[in-house]
């Protein structure tokens, strides 16, 4: 579970203050805000990415664990984009490979994990693919593939499914909710269209918008 206590944030001026939620395990949670409120900044002080300059302060639990002051590789943190960033001069399997973890050694068994993670989101056979040949949805599978081979202890999604249709989202939705739940970690999306809540368990967490601040 991903539990944050008087979260704030800010530069010359504050973007968020005393911000309380809290993700279950194996569930989807959407952050929902306007543009320009600052919902990627959280993305990136929860992932421990933040711009140096970025002043915050606060407590964030991980699995009852205090990850406010470990470094990025330590917080064990995945992150999607709504661009998938693929790697062009990497095949499909290959791309998939950068994500593997230092626990899988020895080229048979990082194969094995590739495919069994192309299995597992129907690209069965596509590892020697260039990604630009992909459609939308499937550079989005890899994307979320790649990242969850890493392992990570909880999902962070930074408009992720913006790019893809309306049918494409519902599809890809249901894939990311099923791969969160069988892994059992917290997943949070960030969005600023509110009906991408049918994509997540039902917790909506309302960004707090201030005056003069929002775009």
């Amino acid at each position: 579970m991903l539990q944050v206590k008087n979260l704030g944030f800010g530069y010359d001026v504050p973007l968020l203050s005393g911000m309380n939620f809290s993700v279950p395990s194996g569930t989807i949670s959407l952050l929902h805000g306007p543009s320009g409120c600052g919902k990627s900044t959280l993305l990136a002080v929860l992932s421990g990415t933040a711009n140096n300059k970025l002043k915050w302060q606060g407590e964030i639990y991980l699995n009852d664990t205090d990850i406010a002051g470990l470094s990025a590789p330590k917080r064990q943190v995945g992150v999607m984009f709504q661009d998938p960033l693929l790697f062009p001069h990497m095949s499909v399997g290959a791309n998939l490979a950068f994500g593997l973890t230092v626990k899988r050694r020895g080229y048979h068994e990082r194969q094995i994990a590739v495919s069994e993670a192309l299995y597992s989101c129907g690209l069965e056979g596509f590892s020697g693919r260039d990604p630009a040949t992909l459609s939308g949805g499937q550079k989005a599978r890899v994307a979320l593939m790649r990242a969850l081979l890493a392992e990570p202890q909880m999902l962070l999604m930074d408009e992720a499914f913006r790019n893809l249709d309306p049918e494409l989202r519902s599809q890809f939705g249901d894939f990311v909710a099923t791969q969160i739940a069988s892994r059992c970690i917290p997943a949070l999306l960030v969005s600023h269209d509110v009906d991408d809540k049918a994509l997540t368990s039902g917790n909506i967490i309302h960004f707090p918008s201030i005056q003069g601040v929002c775009s």
